[in-house]
């Protein structure tokens, strides 16, 4: 690798170090060109692909001398061996371990591998820790937002409930009711996560508390998407009724054994190279994939990446 020595932050406000000494990048576009590179390290971003995520729909007239333009600047700020031309494209030179939202998905991966080991905790909670915020916080990109970060967001949240799962199991409630409830607000229609807050606050003996957030949720759901809770929220519910040992969690997905990039599906359908990220999420009861791309896809495609799952 030529990007030795050079680290970059995303998941939260964009941090980048070469040789340990902070890189800042002063320009929206420079900060949406590393970030993209970053997200496909290793693997080359066509010219079209970055043009998107740096200008939207509204492109420069020369796209192609425009992107030039933008990592030529890149170049001098991060070092010049760290990006490579590719024949259609760009290439980020670096070991995964340097981007964190690639190290992420490396342990959440190996996690799903050792899982019900005893290198699992430790596993989940680093994976966990490398959460500063949100996803490319102070990067001005609408594509990043809208094709690479569901998938992210998604995969954090279910590495955090695995996290509580296994915090549970440990009997350390008590430590995680505030990041529960600080979660459980920012998803205000998540079941899987407000189960796991009633779980941990039964446990902590806050049976009432849980009862009327359980309540809150139940109105939520009829108002907004016209439904009722599910049915593990219903027995959670129930449990938190009845004196007795506090409920668990039995039958929400599990922590994600998958996310990242695709290999474009040529021949599959008409829409080969639009999709960046697949996430799945096995568990008891009905699996979970998440799909994030260019919002162009058809059922086709969507059904034949599934049954491939």
């Amino acid at each position: 690798m030529d990007g030795g020595g050079l680290s970059i932050a995303l998941l939260g406000p964009l941090e980048v170090r070469r040789g340990g000494a902070q890189v800042r990048l002063t320009t929206s576009r420079l900060r949406t060109l590393l970030a993209v590179l970053a997200v496909f390290a290793g693997d080359a971003v066509s010219v079209e692909r970055l043009a998107l995520a740096l200008w939207g729909e509204e492109l420069p007239a020369n796209t192609r001398r425009s992107v030039q333009t933008y990592v030529t600047r890149l170049r001098r700020a991060i070092g010049p061996a760290a990006i490579r031309t590719a024949p259609d494209g760009y290439l980020l030179d670096v070991d995964p371990g340097q981007v964190d939202v690639l190290r992420f998905r490396a342990l959440v991966a190996e996690a799903g591998r050792s899982r019900g080991t005893a290198a699992e905790p430790a596993l989940v909670k680093e994976a966990s820790r490398l959460w500063r915020g949100q996803p490319f916080e102070d990067v001005d990109s609408d594509w990043l937002r809208a094709t690479v970060s569901p998938s992210l967001q998604e995969l954090h949240l279910s590495t955090v409930e695995r996290r509580v799962d296994l915090g549970l199991a440990a009997g350390r409630h008590g430590e995680l009711v505030a990041e529960l409830l600080g979660l459980a607000a920012g998803h205000p229609l998540r079941e899987s996560l407000w189960g796991r807050l009633l779980v941990v606050l039964g446990a902590c003996g806050r049976q009432a508390e849980a009862l009327a957030l359980y309540e809150r949720l139940r109105r939520r759901l009829a108002d907004e998407l016209g439904t009722d809770p599910s049915a593990e929220l219903r027995r959670i519910h129930a449990s938190l009724l009845r004196p007795g040992p506090p409920p668990d969690v039995a039958t929400f997905p599990g922590v994600a054994m998958f996310s990242g990039v695709v290999e474009p599906c040529a021949g599959a359908c008409d829409i080969s190279g639009k999709v960046e990220g697949v996430c799945v999420m096995p568990g008891k009861g009905e699996g979970l994939c998440v799909i994030s791309g260019r919002g162009e896809g058809d059922r086709r495609f969507l059904a034949f990446v599934w049954s491939a799952v």
